[in-house]
């Protein structure tokens, strides 16, 4: 079980895998996640199934090296077996027939926004697909996501592919030129959201995010995944991830996500200096 049958990078510091995951490939919705264990002694982190095969019997995980098992998971190969692999957790998508869906996936959220963007297709829907990043090299399954959307749209912060902005202006341009949106759905960095939500709740737009806080059990247990929703205290792992974006305290978001940068940091530097650390082309290494 949890097999990795291919392993590849999709570009600096992204990384994709195929799982053999047979039960979570049968019982996963759009919307899910799962939690993962590398090894015997490593911590638990939360990933979003990207995609899967059902007929296959595999998931597929997209990951952003920033941490040390996501950089050790980078180091893995196909034939290596993951120790744990639970899920699917959390809410599944409410999938119905809206109208016109736009989906906004900023840099890694691309990844979660997929399988998403996929069942609103498939119940209907008249998707538009917005995705950015900072640059080109950054942008991540424009092919996948093209084959989903009824209009794709890209931009780079920088300029170098397809719109010059932020995928804020992409949407408010979306508005501007008069296309009735019926539903929003916003997946990214916490400051790429709360400025989604920013746009959206002016042209009066439902807006539905997917929320990336501090996991570890993910069964609404350890507390540790605690958001502020309308005012009321919810955990992202039972009662999300996804939420109204309206309700979202952001602020609180990034502080809670900020809480343990240092010891993060020091778990990465004693990583480095091992033999398997130092495969790793991590950003200040030596």
């Amino acid at each position: 079980m949890f097999e990795i049958l291919e392993i590849g990078r999709l570009g600096p510091g992204v990384n994709r895998a195929v799982i053999s995951a047979p039960d979570i490939a049968r019982a996963h919705r759009p919307g899910q996640f799962i939690i993962l264990r590398a090894h015997e002694n490593g911590e638990r982190i939360p990933l979003t199934v990207a995609d899967k095969d059902v007929d296959k019997g595999t998931i597929t995980l997209v990951w952003q090296e920033v941490g040390t098992t996501t950089y050790y998971l980078g180091t893995m190969c196909p034939g290596d077996r993951l120790q744990d692999l639970c899920g699917p957790l959390g809410k599944p998508t409410h999938l119905e027939k809206f109208g016109t869906v736009v989906g906004i996936g900023g840099g890694i959220g691309v990844a979660p926004l997929h399988p998403i963007t996929k069942g609103m297709y498939d119940a209907g829907n008249h998707v538009i697909s917005i995705v950015g990043a900072r640059t080109e090299g950054l942008l991540i399954m424009t092919d996948d996501m093209k084959k989903i959307s009824h209009e794709l749209l890209i931009s780079t912060d920088d300029g170098s592919f397809g719109i010059h902005g932020f995928v804020t202006q992409v949407l408010q341009s979306i508005i501007d030129r008069g296309t009735k949106i019926d539903l929003c759905v916003a997946i990214g960095p916490v400051p790429m959201m709360r400025a989604v939500v920013n746009v959206s709740r002016a042209a009066n737009i439902p807006t539905v995010v997917s929320l990336n806080p501090i996991m570890v059990d993910g069964t609404g247990m350890c507390g540790a995944c605690r958001v502020e929703v309308a005012g009321k205290t919810m955990f992202g792992c039972v009662d999300g991830p996804e939420f109204n974006g309206f309700d979202v305290d952001f602020d609180l978001l990034m502080k809670r996500l900020a809480m343990y940068k240092g010891p993060e940091l020091i778990s990465l530097n004693k990583f480095r200096d091992t033999e398997r650390g130092c495969k790793c082309t991590i950003p200040g290494g030596a």
